[in-house]
């Protein structure tokens, strides 16, 4: 969550080119409780700034567990390699579904820390994704 006062005209600029989803989970604002946040991508604590490249969207359960995190451990590899970028990477060359749809898998080492590092597949999220998919909201279809 941003601490820093960005005007709503930028808010909403950022919310149409996130697609009114989050960078991280992909789930849609309509499906979601409360509105999705702004994060810094490098966060301020990071000496991040409030500069568009630096802005995306996410829900509050990933937003809230990146906090300041930049970077996190690779339980394959063992690397710490830097964590997904929803701004400057795509997210099925990092992630793809489970074959339920209601789990994020890793393609890559950045895929596999940011999964660890935001808890992407918290018993919540897997609860209400397979709701979703009951649904037929769900998986999204990505870019």
């Amino acid at each position: 969550m941003t601490s820093s006062w960005i005007p709503e005209d930028r808010r909403e600029r950022i919310r149409q080119e996130a697609g009114h989803r989050c960078g991280y989970c992909l789930s849609p604002q309509h499906l979601v409780l409360g509105l999705l946040e702004i994060d810094h991508l490098q966060p301020q604590a990071a000496n991040g700034g409030d500069e568009d490249d630096n802005l995306w969207l996410a829900c509050r359960l990933c937003n809230n567990a990146k906090a300041a995190q930049t970077e996190s451990r690779d339980p394959v590899t063992g690397r710490v390699v830097l964590l997904f970028n929803p701004r400057r990477q795509t997210w099925n060359d990092h992630f793809r579904w489970s074959r339920d749809g209601t789990r994020i898998l890793g393609r890559t080492a950045v895929g596999r820390a940011t999964i660890v590092a935001l808890q992407l597949n918290n018993l919540i999220a897997v609860m209400v994704r397979r709701h979703w998919v009951k649904a037929g909201w769900h998986p999204p279809g990505v870019d």
